[in-house]
């Protein structure tokens, strides 16, 4: 079947943007004359967040220059801004780096690998996420002792994947585009025969551990009873902070208010399905829990919730604050003025399969409004110990980010301009190398910088970020 006149144009017209934004200069990075000091960024982003964790979350990024990267997204993307905009644009994951991947349970109870964090996920040109997914295997591979020739080895296989996969989605009719995701059978199947059997055993072992993650586990990790029966967050400040312990008596009523008014604009955000699973629960505690690196300090809280006529039945649900997308200031502002609204739709737009219970809604407390995500805290989700990967796991990892992320742009973008733009030939696996490798320097002297501005007093650091 010979290809439609109207996909001919919109290939040729991708073509075209290699005329205003070369392929080759993709992979240029040398900070400008005017480029912002990164600590200061941080700096700032902490200004929004609760002041009493952010001297966690510095601890947390000065551990490893690969942690600094993690919690930099607001940093790259101010890099990224003086970059030439090939206007190819797509619903962006905004902090596309590699540990923001992983496996969790699809409504279907099938085990799938997709991206997982959407934070800050905005609509802009699709580089932003390929170069911040490249820096970050660079940042990864340079952790974990690799040399140059097996970095770019890695490297180039993201560039690659990412490249076919385009090719075959723009050939795709859309709906396929859409149905279109990865199984852990999938993962199974692509590699058995091309890698040693331990590998698969490895894979097999990780996907039946992210099977035990669940609000059942999830309870027994994190709560404790006492001898009347009554179910409660165990207290690990400030890490972990039962409801009690962050909000004061005189507060309380105030608090719990607001809390029951957010459930409320929660439920609303469902579908009508949903918010009949949802009205059999009834909320058991409250805490507050710090997660991540780069999250740190933003407002999280956890909730225990159990069936009506159930008590052994829980759910546990995670409330993540969501601030503006570190995009915003470079790319213009969310069409969604809820930014827990921005997150959930981002990731739906971006997910081939979502978790039922996610939604928004928002806290209104002493004249402040804080705009929240509701997800479900663990069902099935799993991140890989990149740390422990040797040379062939993380190319076959670079390969499953590569075709997720493919996809995931495909589904929002104009895949078929985008696949005219990337070309059949390895251009851009090529010049990206080169981009990630500079980056990777790059993020080297800002991790530096900000152990400078740590032992200079700039910058308040816990003693301990875990």
């Amino acid at each position: 079947m010979t290809e439609s006149t109207g996909r001919q144009e919109r290939r040729l017209a991708g073509k075209e943007v290699r005329k205003k934004v070369p392929r080759e200069s993709m992979g240029v990075w040398a900070p400008p004359d005017d480029r912002r000091d990164p600590v200061q960024i941080l700096i700032e982003q902490g200004d929004s967040r609760v002041q009493d964790l952010v001297p966690i979350r510095y601890a947390r990024m000065l551990s490893s220059e690969f942690a600094f990267y993690r919690g930099a997204a607001a940093v790259m993307a101010s890099d990224l801004s003086y970059s030439a905009n090939t206007h190819l644009t797509v619903q962006l994951a905004g902090d596309a780096h590699l540990s923001n991947f992983g496996g969790y349970a699809a409504p279907d109870r099938t085990f799938v690998f997709d991206v997982n964090d959407f934070d800050e996920t905005l609509p802009g040109p699709f580089e932003w996420d390929l170069k911040r997914l490249v820096a970050s295997f660079a940042v990864a591979g340079r952790a974990n002792g690799f040399d140059e020739a097996t970095r770019a080895k890695i490297i180039g296989r993201v560039v690659r994947t990412y490249r076919e996969a385009v090719q075959k989605f723009s050939q795709m009719p859309r709906m396929d585009v859409w149905y279109s995701r990865l199984t852990a059978q999938d993962i199974i199947d692509e590699w058995s025969g091309k890698v040693d059997k331990s590998y698969r055993k490895a894979f097999e072992k990780q996907v039946a551990k992210a099977q035990t993650k669940t609000s059942e586990r999830a309870l027994q990790k994190l709560t404790t009873t006492d001898a009347d029966g009554n179910i409660s967050f165990l207290s690990n400040p400030p890490f972990m902070e039962p409801f009690d312990e962050v909000v004061g008596a005189e507060d309380r009523d105030a608090y719990q208010h607001a809390a029951q008014a957010a459930l409320v604009d929660y439920r609303r955000s469902l579908g009508s399905d949903r918010r009949v699973l949802f009205s059999g629960y009834r909320v058991v505690d409250l805490a507050r829990k710090v997660v991540g690196v780069g999250s740190v300090g933003t407002r999280c809280w956890v909730m225990l919730l159990m069936a009506d006529q159930d008590e052994s039945d829980v759910l546990m649900l995670q409330l993540k604050e969501a601030q503006a997308s570190v995009l915003e200031a470079y790319l213009g502002a969310s069409r969604a003025h809820h930014h827990g609204r921005r997150v959930v739709e981002g990731q739906r737009v971006m997910q081939a399969a979502s978790d039922i219970l996610l939604g928004w809604t928002q806290v209104t407390l002493k004249g402040r409004e804080v705009d929240f995500y509701v997800r479900q805290m663990w069902d099935w989700k799993e991140s890989a110990d990149i740390p422990t990967m040797d040379a062939t796991s993380l190319e076959i990892y670079a390969h499953l980010c590569g075709w997720t992320l493919a996809r995931a742009h495909s589904r929002s973008g104009d895949r078929v301009a985008l696949a005219g733009y990337l070309g059949t030939s390895n251009t851009l696996d090529t010049v990206l190398t080169g981009f990630a490798e500079a980056y990777a320097d790059q993020n080297a002297k800002d991790h530096a910088a900000m152990q400078e501005a740590a032992s200079a007093g700039r910058i308040q650091v816990a003693a301990s970020g875990w």
